[in-house]
């Protein structure tokens, strides 16, 4: 079967959308610049871009700098500085969570009172329902536990048959 084409010869099919987006080019062209909305955010925005990133270079040089100088004292001063850390570090983290829990105890106590205040009122047979589901979960908890601290005892009783051995 022969070629139609030769090499080099290529077929070019144009949609008619394409030939709109070549007289929208093409009409461009014709306009004679950009408008002056165009011009004045241009003027406007490329000073406030350029001193936003040189302020953005000069923090992070700043960054480097201070951290080159702070590593060695870091360093000098880590058996300190890491129980400090982490003190602080643990109670930031409890009162992160102390907030938590009374946001999550604040929102509950709203929901049930707009839970009665729309007239609702809680129906005994779900009421019973989620004591059994509660104990339930209790249950399977405790037997976990109680599992887990099997687990462990046995390990232990193997560890100190084991030392005595050797």
């Amino acid at each position: 079967m022969g070629d139609r084409h030769a090499h080099g010869q290529h077929q070019l099919h144009v949609q008619p959308h394409q030939q709109r987006l070549h007289h929208d080019v093409g009409g461009m062209k014709s306009q004679k610049g950009p408008s002056a909305s165009q011009i004045l955010a241009i003027v406007t925005l490329l000073p406030v871009g350029g001193t936003l990133l040189c302020l953005a270079g000069i923090t992070l040089v700043g960054t480097l700098i201070g951290l080159a100088v702070a590593t060695p004292v870091f360093l000098l001063f880590s058996p300190v500085l890491v129980p400090a850390t982490l003190t602080l570090g643990l109670a930031v983290a409890g009162f992160f969570t102390s907030g938590a829990f009374g946001i999550t105890g604040l929102s509950s106590f709203s929901w049930i009172l707009n839970y009665f205040r729309q007239g609702k009122s809680m129906v005994p047979e779900s009421m019973e329902a989620a004591k059994r589901r509660v104990a339930d979960a209790a249950a399977h908890l405790g037997q976990k536990t109680k599992d887990a601290g099997q687990t462990i005892q046995s390990k232990a009783q193997e560890g100190k048959e084991g030392t005595k051995t050797s």
